[in-house]
């Protein structure tokens, strides 16, 4: 070919490789042989330097960060690039600025562009106009593309018939269903940590509860056989997901997260994960399906979360801290209104003052209050007690009742894993029985074998 010349052939002719996904990566094989045979074609054009560069393999042309990019451009502008070979335009870039960069740098120092379809000259007004319409066409494409599969994601969420993925307590018994786990362990222990927040009030102490006595929850594993169940001690995002999935409400929510673009570096960047407001989820389809809780406990279950979050709000209340304080987060200042803090003092570190640094942080000024803790806290305390004194009795036996059922939620547990621990014994006897002996495996000239063992 006369673009073709022989100082493009004494230069290398570099093969990229790209797929989008991880799982075209895995499945789309065909694309994958297609991409890894185009060496052979920049032999017959002439090259005998010919390099590949995959690094990009699993990721997406559209802007994102790509190594194997970034190499080939860095090899261009060194001058030692003849070529440039792929299968099809598209699979050096998805967008603009990637493309028309490409472009720029193959057009300054002389190299080729070679596709299946032929070898276009970026030094060339006509070949530059057809490569910069193929770069346009395909970032328009991969848009167009996009904007279709989401438009058919939010129809399909819109009808409560999405499911990404299944939060653990549940199945999917359909396309388009979801019922609960029938593992009564499984269920159980979901119900325990809704029962023990009710208790509680706090995530955090739920989740120091569980490890304290050792309790496991159900979590989701994928390994080469699939998706399966593992029991492990929790984590607090363990915890607060439950506590704060409206999955578990019987309702189903889409678009409770969002994603923000930002420039990084000269390349967009995606960043996934902000928690939107409830009034910005894009569906919420209540009494979709049997739930854990009731919605009305569940709105109760977020409002006792957001009240506990420590300076996430002006008005919030706070979690109960340590200290032996009684009015932490309770008292606020008469002057500015901000939450009081308290400070410990003594020799054992008992004596609390409240005050308030409101005005002194902010502002500059003096601190608006102080005053000691333990007058005021000596009052609240008698007070409360000659409203409890008649009621005694039955708090303590209240107290004795929890106790007892918290001792039976936890041997109720290790009942559930001692029967699950069973049935598995029990089942991988059966199979080791339905194992016949006498079987004969080929290739062993008629030896016999057992699968689990030599017969005795």
């Amino acid at each position: 070919m006369t673009k073709i010349t022989a100082e493009h052939l004494a230069r290398q002719a570099i093969v990229y490789i790209r797929q989008s996904t991880a799982d075209q990566v895995a499945n789309n094989l065909e694309s994958k042989r297609r991409q890894y045979n185009l060496p052979e074609r920049a032999r017959q054009l002439g090259w005998s330097d010919v390099a590949i560069i995959d690094d990009d393999l699993g990721r997406s042309g559209g802007g994102i960060a790509r190594p194997g990019f970034e190499k080939l451009l860095a090899a261009i502008c060194e001058g030692r690039v003849g070529a440039v070979v792929s299968v099809e335009a598209s699979r050096l870039a998805r967008n603009g600025r990637d493309w028309h960069t490409l472009l720029e740098f193959c057009g300054l120092v002389g190299t080729v562009i070679v596709d299946e379809d032929g070898v276009y000259d970026p030094r060339q007004p006509n070949d530059r106009l057809l490569l910069g319409m193929k770069g346009t066409m395909s970032e328009m494409e991969l848009s167009i593309f996009r904007q279709r599969s989401l438009e058919a994601l939010k129809q399909k969420a819109r009808r409560g018939e999405l499911f990404m993925t299944v939060a653990i307590g549940y199945l999917k018994i359909a396309h388009d269903r979801i019922d609960k786990h029938p593992d009564r362990r499984i269920q159980e222990a979901i119900d325990l940590v809704f029962a023990k927040f009710a208790e509680l009030q706090t995530v955090r102490q739920v989740h120091l509860w569980l490890r304290q006595e050792q309790i496991s929850l159900p979590a989701v594993v994928h390994g080469a056989d699939g998706r399966r169940i593992e029991w492990k001690l929790p984590v607090y995002n363990t915890i607060h997901h439950i506590l704060t999935n409206p999955v578990y409400a019987g309702a189903y929510a889409f678009g409770r997260s969002a994603s923000r673009v930002t420039i990084e570096a000269g390349r967009k960047k995606i960043v996934r994960g902000f928690r939107r407001e409830r009034s910005e989820w894009e569906v919420l389809i209540n009494d979709h399906h049997q739930g854990y809780i009731a919605w009305t406990v569940f709105e109760r279950n977020q409002r006792l979360i957001a009240d506990n979050a420590n300076g996430k709000s002006f008005m919030s209340r706070g979690a109960i801290r340590r200290g032996e304080a009684l009015l932490a987060g309770l008292f606020r200042c008469g002057h500015c209104g901000r939450k009081l803090h308290v400070a410990y003092s003594g020799v054992n570190g008992s004596a609390g003052r409240y005050h308030c640094r409101g005005s002194q942080m902010n502002h500059g000024g003096s601190a608006c209050i102080s005053f000691g803790g333990m007058r005021v806290d000596q009052v609240v305390g008698m007070e409360v007690l000659a409203r409890v004194q008649p009621l005694g009795v039955e708090a303590a036996l209240a107290a004795m009742e929890t106790r007892g059922r918290e001792s039976q939620e936890k041997r109720r547990q290790i009942e559930l894993a001692v029967e699950q621990a069973r049935y598995e014994t029990t089942r991988a006897r059966r199979q080791y029985d339905a194992v016949d002996p006498d079987m004969d495996l080929p290739g062993f000239s008629g030896e016999r074998f057992a699968l689990f063992g030599s017969p005795s």
